[in-house]
């Protein structure tokens, strides 16, 4: 599965507001994270993926909340010291206000935390928004997946993150 982002925040932009809280997804965010992922993504992920994914104890849904509402979410699967960041989405009324990176800033923690030296992911081509927040954070470009998306029919760029590596990076 690929990694998704929508919250391409321009360089500079403040953080929100409101308090952003990242907990754990439950089974009863799923109307709310269904929602946001139908919105953001041509080819949305199913209820069942997500329900399976939440069953798995190698995966990490975690939601961003901010008074009580879900407005973005991530999810994350381990194995061995290799983790995939599989999905991240922030709803579109919440985009450019800092959401993204908090949800990036919580992947970190949870991938340090399990013992992670890689973490890799997919971006389409086109998505420059999510390759500028993937280029800050320090991921760079090991491969490309032709023909890997669809609706429309994109290539994939994958990145890999060595944890621990500065953040701030550069890669065509």
């Amino acid at each position: 599965m690929a990694t998704r982002v929508l919250d391409p925040e321009p360089a500079g932009s403040g953080a929100s507001p409101e308090p952003v809280s990242i907990r754990p997804m439950t089974e009863t965010d799923l109307p709310r994270v269904l929602e946001i992922e139908r919105a953001s993504f041509t080819v949305a992920w199913t209820p069942a993926t997500f329900r399976g994914l939440l069953g798995r104890p190698d995966a990490y849904l975690h939601v961003a909340e901010v008074e009580g509402r879900v407005v973005g979410y991530t999810a994350v699967w381990v194995v061995l010291d290799q983790a995939e960041l599989g999905d991240i989405a922030v709803d579109e009324a919440w985009r450019g206000k800092g959401i993204g990176q908090r949800l990036m800033a919580a992947v970190f923690d949870l991938v340090r935390e399990q013992g992670v030296r890689e973490l890799y992911l997919e971006v389409r081509v086109s998505n420059e928004g999510a390759r500028r927040l993937y280029d800050r954070h320090g991921f760079r470009l090991v491969g490309r997946r032709p023909g890997y998306y669809v609706r429309p029919r994109e290539d994939a760029l994958v990145l890999r993150k060595v944890m621990g590596e500065p953040e701030k990076g550069s890669w065509p």
